[in-house]
């Protein structure tokens, strides 16, 4: 069992940079509450999966060596996306076996944590649930659950919010169709996936559809707007954050001094 550290690094990931920043900001708030400084790189890009997928192997190396040059410190790297997470920890030492920069991108892959399974392993984070009675449906994405392994963390998370009930959906371990670079060079049969996928969620009549992958959030809401009929869709962080944010006063004056520091960090880079 890893020890509770001290402070870590934030991957934002170009999805929650660009679509969900609320879901960066509610990640970072759920960590720093618990007591944990939050390092976020200002530099940090892309991943460098893109050109890993579409078999760009040296591009993938320039972008993820300029990630790699970020996180020095010998504490855990936390990333909001199971996709992201999984080309840092998976496919990094498999990016650079053989060049003189092999050590260095092993040592963050073994440092790297999907979200989820940094509260629920890592921090074992309590939460009281303050929000209104609510059913959700879950999508967990193919990188969650295959290659990091961590689909139950999000349903360990909900399971804790009293006024939460998860309603199951059909095919629920299934791909959305996004894939990344698989929904350009495929767009008919990710279409196809997406479409199956939206429908049998919409069969669960969930009052809203909680993801830990912006990717996957991306693609189904964005096939439920062009239907006409979207269903509100959140990512796991900025859930949890709405739910719980009132918890006590000394918690939320806790997190505006964490805000501050964060704020801070972005400003003056990696300490």
């Amino acid at each position: 069992m890893p020890p509770i550290p001290d402070t870590i690094y934030f991957f934002g990931t170009c999805l929650v940079d660009l679509m969900y920043p609320q879901a960066g900001v509610s990640a970072m708030q759920l960590i720093q509450r618990a007591g944990v400084k939050v390092i976020f790189p200002p530099a940090q890009t892309c991943c460098g999966q893109p050109a890993w997928n579409s078999g760009y192997r040296d591009e993938a190396r320039s972008v993820a060596r300029a990630q790699i040059a970020l996180f020095p410190k010998p504490i855990p790297i936390v990333i909001p996306s199971g996709s992201c997470a999984g080309m840092m920890k998976v496919h990094y030492p498999e990016l650079f076996a053989g060049q003189p920069d092999e050590a260095q991108a092993v040592d963050v892959a073994s440092r790297v944590y999907e979200l989820t399974e940094f509260l629920v392993d890592v921090l074992h984070i309590e939460l009281q649930d303050l929000g209104e009675p609510v059913t959700v449906a879950v999508h967990t994405s193919c990188s969650a659950r295959r290659e990091m392994g961590v689909a139950d963390k999000i349903e360990s998370l909900l399971g804790q919010l009293s006024n939460v009930q998860r309603v199951e959906h059909a095919r629920k371990p299934e791909c959305c169709g996004f894939g990344g670079t698989f929904a350009v060079k495929e767009p008919e049969i990710s279409a196809a996936m997406v479409l199956d996928k939206v429908t049998h969620i919409r069969h669960a009549q969930p009052d809203r559809l909680i993801s830990q992958e912006c990717g996957c959030l991306l693609n189904i809401s964005g096939t439920m707007e062009k239907q006409g009929d979207a269903i509100p869709h959140q990512h796991i962080a900025e859930f949890l954050w709405e739910r719980t944010s009132m918890a006590s006063t000394s918690l939320s004056q806790r997190t505006d001094r964490s805000l501050s520091e964060v704020e801070g960090n972005t400003t003056e880079g990696t300490p």
